[in-house]
């Protein structure tokens, strides 16, 4: 069965379906009565087109592809099919005390990787003691080692650190019954299709594959027909409504590209913007001028280490920077929500890229407004102007740059500002002890706090940028979790 569903907009952030009148609920699913209370608890008032289409399938056990773009809600709709068949009790048969590993996610990147992780525990509160792992390259092998000893029901990983675990034996997949590819087309294009093979041909049969990926490049169809039993299939397009996308080109000489991001940011002042750029020193080159007009801008591509992307995801996640600066293969995988526009610094250089660019904007929960996707393009880049317009069938809207003015008001600055609480899971801190120690013990209001990332060895705190310096000197003579902790602001020169 082939199931093909056009829709008008999908959610492309990670928050759940708010709408009530025409998405189905997750009643209409057989799952148990805990799961939808937790899933009701969470705000998932209602189905996104993609649960919709292929959660029936999924629960009832058919290996499944689904193309729909990153953001669309497909996370909860391979989490909610995976847990429903996971038994928390499972344990390997040679060591009765570690979990056995039933669940294997596989990501493009680490960020994702992370997300889904998070995701993925909010969905399985309503089970007892079910543990989620993120294994991902980057990040040290030690401690990794270490939480395998004890094994776990999920793991969550990218490709190569997965298949590294699983050559050294400390992965094991006999209890397996959920392999998940999640953008699938990602990990082709960067390259990861032997290590999929590799990792894939070590899952036990029978299992169920979830394959979900946002475009249908040829490489899906050889991953299919190698590793799945006759998948259905189910088809979103149009993932994005053009009434919620506002789009504009300027026409720039190659010397003012630069300077024309930031006339953009001043005219349009939007809180929140990704800059797109198609190398890396055009990241580095943009980043130091716009922190030269007094932007909070961070950079993203591959020179970046593991620490420092963590670093500058949470960051702008939190809304403690305004502008990312990046380049395409580094904002592979990510799911940014929030956001109010993107920049295309160069024109992309395809279509595919130019619409999962500008699809990052003009989210569905915000209804009330659209997004921006501005574009820079030199006379050199018309050819591929052109080339866009015809395979996406629009006709570009050109302004020119004269129309950009600053409107007077204070220098664009993030609302909030990070905090680093050195310690974090190992040391057994959840976002709530944090939020905790700031509101309960330190008085300050639970609307100054914002988002609250526990990673590893590190937790992220967002706070109101006017009550940052208080807020840090105060944590840092409190407690978190019974214990004195080091505290040290983000600034905006870092990371580097």
């Amino acid at each position: 069965m082939n199931l093909s569903l056009r829709y008008k907009a999908c959610d492309m952030s990670a928050k759940p379906s708010t709408t009530t009148s025409t998405a189905p609920p997750f009643s209409a699913l057989p799952l148990p009565p805990a799961t939808l209370a937790n899933l009701q608890q969470l705000g998932y008032l209602g189905m996104t087109p993609i649960q919709a289409a292929s959660l029936p399938l999924a629960l009832a056990g058919h290996d499944l592809i689904a193309q729909a773009k990153t953001g669309s809600g497909k996370t909860a709709a391979f989490a909610l099919a995976l847990l429903a068949k996971v038994d928390p009790r499972l344990s390997t048969g040679l060591n009765p005390r570690r979990f056995a590993v039933q669940a294997l996610v596989l990501c493009p990147t680490r960020e994702l990787a992370e997300q889904v992780t998070q995701e993925v525990r909010r969905l399985a509160r309503a089970e007892d003691h079910i543990k989620v792992l993120t294994l991902c390259g980057g990040a040290t092998l030690r401690p990794q080692l270490a939480s395998l000893e004890h094994g776990a029901h999920i793991v969550v990983g990218t490709p190569g650190r997965l298949l590294d675990h699983l050559q050294r034996g400390s992965l094991k997949l006999d209890a397996l019954n959920t392999l998940v590819l999640d953008e699938a087309d990602r990990m082709l294009d960067m390259g990861f299709h032997d290590d999929i093979a590799a990792i894939a041909k070590q899952c036990p049969q029978p299992r169920q594959t979830l394959l979900f990926s946002a475009t249908y490049p040829e490489g899906i169809a050889r991953l299919a027909a190698a590793f799945m039993r006759e998948p259905k299939e189910v088809k979103l397009r149009e993932a994005h409504a053009p009434a919620k996308i506002r789009q504009r080109f300027y026409e720039v000489r190659e010397e003012e590209r630069l300077h024309a991001v930031s006339q953009l940011l001043e005219h349009y002042r939007p809180v929140s913007t990704i800059a797109f750029c198609n190398t890396k020193q055009q990241c580095r080159d943009l980043v130091q001028v716009l922190r030269a007009q007094g932007f909070a801008a961070l950079e993203l591509h591959g020179e970046l280490d593991q620490r420092e992307r963590d670093q500058v995801m949470v960051r702008f996640g939190n809304r403690s920077c305004s502008v990312l600066v990046a380049t395409d293969i580094a904002a592979r995988g990510l799911d940014i929500a929030l956001l109010e526009a993107v920049i295309n610094v160069d024109i992309a250089n395809d279509a595919a890229t130019h619409t999962h660019r500008i699809g990052r904007t003009g989210r569905i929960g915000h209804v009330d407004e659209a997004g921006w996707a501005f574009s820079l393009a030199s006379m050199d880049e018309m050819g591929r102007v052109g080339q866009i317009e015809h395979a996406l069938g629009f006709t570009s809207e050109w302004h020119p740059l004269a129309e950009l003015t600053a409107t007077g008001k204070e220098p664009l600055r993030p609302p909030m500002r990070t905090l680093q609480i050195m310690g974090g899971r190992k040391e057994k801190i959840r976002p709530g002890d944090v939020l905790g120690a700031l509101t309960k013990d330190l008085g300050f209001a639970g609307t100054q706090v914002g988002k609250i990332n526990v990673n590893e060895f590190s937790t992220y705190v967002a706070v109101e940028a006017g009550i940052a310096e208080q807020a840090m000197k105060r944590l840092a003579g409190a407690k978190v979790k019974g214990r004195s902790v080091k505290v040290r602001m983000l600034e905006g020169e870092e990371p580097r």
